[in-house]
């Protein structure tokens, strides 16, 4: 009785194939799931330091904001997001989706929400003028983005900082 060879190419492709489907059932699943760290609504420009005196008025409480943007092609719901400061203060988003690639400013005082302007209905100000960090987090109390500035800032927001709030 003799041996049958198989082909040593037939073998190599069903070693390969058997190899890739092994892969693919034991890859683990947040492997799997894995997104870019780039997070897809960012803190894009901060004003924490109203022009002209810090005074307890509504038009000089809404010259100090938070931009943030989607940078994706699909709208993001925030319900339920939050935005705070090193303090603790926390603003927290109710039924708003940041529509794709757009811009929403979250402004300190008080006013009625549009969808590129929101309100914290604050009676004082919020941001520090020296040094502070605005964090964004998710519904789930995810880190999204941070935006630091002053002398306690942390170097993963200082893309994010504006005396007077232009983009960067």
């Amino acid at each position: 009785m003799s041996a049958t060879p198989v082909p040593v190419r037939r073998l190599a492709a069903a070693s390969l194939a058997a190899a890739a489907v092994l892969g693919a059932v034991t890859l683990p699943a947040s492997a799997a799931d894995r997104t870019p760290d780039r997070p897809r609504v960012e803190i894009s420009a901060v004003r924490y330091d109203a022009p002209g005196r810090d005074r307890r008025t509504n038009a000089s409480l809404n010259k100090e904001w938070v931009e943030l943007t989607n940078t994706t092609r699909h709208a993001v719901n925030l319900d339920g997001w939050t935005l705070s400061d090193r303090d603790g203060e926390t603003y927290t988003f109710a039924h708003y989706r940041l529509r794709a690639r757009a811009t929403v400013r979250i402004h300190t005082g008080e006013g009625r929400d549009t969808r590129t302007d929101l309100f914290q209905d604050r009676r004082h100000h919020v941001w520090d003028n020296r040094s502070d960090t605005a964090t964004l987090r998710n519904d789930r109390d995810r880190v999204i983005d941070k935006a630091a500035w002053g002398e306690r800032r942390s170097h993963h927001g200082d893309r994010h900082h504006g005396h007077g709030g232009d983009r960067h």
